[in-house]
């Protein structure tokens, strides 16, 4: 029997709250449970009621090699569950979700006109054998 740690959907149309359970992964997703580890309400107002979790249970399930869902690991992984690490913050994403850079923007468009100026040195260096290759031929020829 694999056991697997992942949320149930619970609230409403519209006013979704998922419970972390504890379940055998052959149940459903909303069926039945092992055990509840505590809850999650993305749409709660204040951030310290929006996340409730029974750690030293979540470790308990972990150290008996239950499954846990990518969401989940992310939540415990926030919490440090893991190794009694201590509660993180978010790093900084830009615009486009990924991880902000420690670079500022002067110094990413300065890093990016060095390689595009290597690149374009580069192609001038093939075109130049090129041009020789093709200017050695026809004189191998007449030889």
């Amino acid at each position: 029997m694999a056991v697997v740690i992942r949320m149930k959907r619970m609230g409403r149309l519209n006013r979704p709250s998922y419970r972390i359970s504890v379940a055998d992964e052959r149940n459903p997703r909303d069926g039945r449970t092992l055990d509840t580890l505590g809850h999650y309400d993305p749409l709660m107002p204040r951030k310290e009621h929006q996340l409730k979790l029974d750690i030293e249970r979540a470790r308990y399930w972990i150290i008996r090699g239950a499954k846990i869902s990518e969401t989940c690991h992310s939540i415990f992984k926030r919490l440090g569950v893991y190794e009694g690490e201590a509660k993180r913050e978010h790093k900084p994403r830009d615009r486009t979700g990924r991880k902000a850079t420690t670079k500022s923007g002067d110094a990413r468009i300065a890093a990016r006109n060095a390689r595009l100026a290597l690149k374009a040195n580069r192609l001038k260096t093939r075109v130049a054998a090129k041009k020789a290759a093709k200017a050695a031929k026809p004189e191998e020829a007449k030889a």
